[in-house]
């Protein structure tokens, strides 16, 4: 069977002081465009609030529906989260298929995500959304002509999701919210041991498609560690959706853990944001925020905007944050460049990695200790722990054991307290 190539029209309503709306546009096509859909047309209104019926005014559904069918689309975006009511009368009144933008990031969600865990979150957002949906969406199954290629998640899996009634989706809400639970009782398990171990985590938040990915496998490189751990990266949305975590090890046997966490866009489904909130709460207990931006995108003051105000909806605050300007090779700016905790990069060239390596010192190894140890020859056990875990400058030996001048962690440092050496 051929499969159908969706044709969208865009819809979006302009409200006073939107000084984005442009950009939100401009999203609103590449979002379509990572679903393979082919934008036909679209349909913009000004107004002061969005009308309760249809979002907008009677009179531009005629202007959607004449557009729709001039250009031979078969499917109708709306560039905001639509109410049930919404979708029914503009399903209606349009006869034809209409999505929301919430539906658009929720289906790019369940295609880019792998791990279990990624996928439950997104079942559970859609499952969610749909609920209070479930009328508006019936009807609108009717009219899709029986056609399952190309497109939305609701054709599919959601055809036989929506056939169920709705104490049947409440009991699979339940069900997800349990095992989720349960992966991030784990997710807590695994944070306890990283602090007992007393690595230090540095967490990459920031803007979808910013470069968090590139960062990361760039400075994979740059201490010598096998492809292997290198993460996905790729120019489109979304493209990481799990959250990878990667042991550094420098060469003065400094190691800190690094996380790279799914990147936002504006108007991020709230649905998404809960469902995704574990993961995102890994950035909550790091000790260094590394919020990267692609500064070569004209936007990129309001891309920090929403990353600031999705990581205070999940609870992150109070965590020390350097700023990497990404791209700055596009945006004709000085690079490496640091000043304070601002740092400007270029991330596919591997140009001021060794500036941000530094700058990550400076921050999360502050609290190291250097001193002289007198270690007894019986307790070799704890000089080769030293040469592994710690910076270790000289050896010497003396009659009674072997002297060593060392860097080390504060917590080390406590726990080595007796054998301190004063020459």
């Amino acid at each position: 069977m051929d499969e159908i190539i969706e044709k969208a029209i865009l819809v979006a309503v302009k409200l006073q002081k939107d000084e984005h709306f442009e950009y939100g546009l401009e999203e609103l096509h590449n979002l379509a465009g990572a679903l393979d859909v082919e934008v036909v047309g679209e349909v913009t209104q000004n107004l002061e609030r969005v009308t309760s019926s249809h979002y907008v005014g009677t009179g531009k559904v005629e202007e959607i529906r004449s557009l729709y069918e001039e250009a031979g689309a078969n499917l109708v975006i709306f560039n905001d989260e639509l109410s049930p009511s919404q979708i029914r009368n503009l399903e209606r009144d349009l006869d034809c298929k209409v999505i929301d933008r919430t539906m658009l990031i929720l289906d790019i969600f369940a295609r880019r995500a792998k791990s279990n865990e990624a996928q439950m979150q997104v079942d559970l957002a859609q499952l969610q959304y749909m609920l209070p949906r479930l009328v508006g969406l019936r009807a609108s199954l009717g009219r899709q002509g029986g056609g399952t290629g190309g497109g939305f998640k609701n054709r599919g899996a959601g055809e036989t999701k929506l056939e169920l009634d709705r104490r049947k989706i409440e009991d699979q809400i339940a069900k997800l919210k349990r095992d989720l639970e349960h992966a991030k009782d784990q997710r807590e398990t695994q944070r306890k041991q990283r602090k007992k171990n007393a690595i230090p985590v540095v967490s990459l938040v920031g803007y979808t498609n910013a470069g968090k990915s590139t960062i990361m496998n760039q400075l994979l490189n740059k201490v010598g560690q096998m492809e292997s751990k290198q993460v996905f990266e790729k120019d489109m949305l979304f493209a990481t959706l799990e959250t990878s975590v990667r042991q550094i090890k420098l060469p003065d046997q400094k190691e800190f853990l690094l996380t790279d966490t799914v990147g936002f866009v504006s108007k991020l489904p709230h649905h998404l944001v809960k469902a995704f909130r574990s993961t995102l709460e890994e950035a909550r207990d790091a000790d260094l925020l590394l919020h990267v931006v692609d500064v070569s995108n004209a936007e990129h003051r309001f891309m920090m905007d929403v990353t600031n105000d999705t990581l205070h909806a999940v609870g992150v605050e109070d965590v020390p944050t350097v700023f990497v300007y990404n791209k700055s090779d596009l945006a004709d700016m000085k690079y490496p460049h640091i000043a304070g905790d601002n740092i400007w990069i270029s991330a596919k060239e591997g140009a001021g990695l060794n500036e941000l390596i530094e700058i990550i010192r400076k921050h999360i190894f502050s609290n190291y200790v250097s001193c002289s140890l007198l270690i007894p020859f019986d307790r070799g056990d704890i000089v080769s722990y030293l040469n592994e875990h710690a910076s270790v400058s000289t050896t010497s030996y003396e009659e009674e054991g072997t002297v060593v001048q060392v860097e080390m962690k504060k917590s080390d440092y406590d726990r080595f307290q007796e054998f301190l050496f004063v020459q």
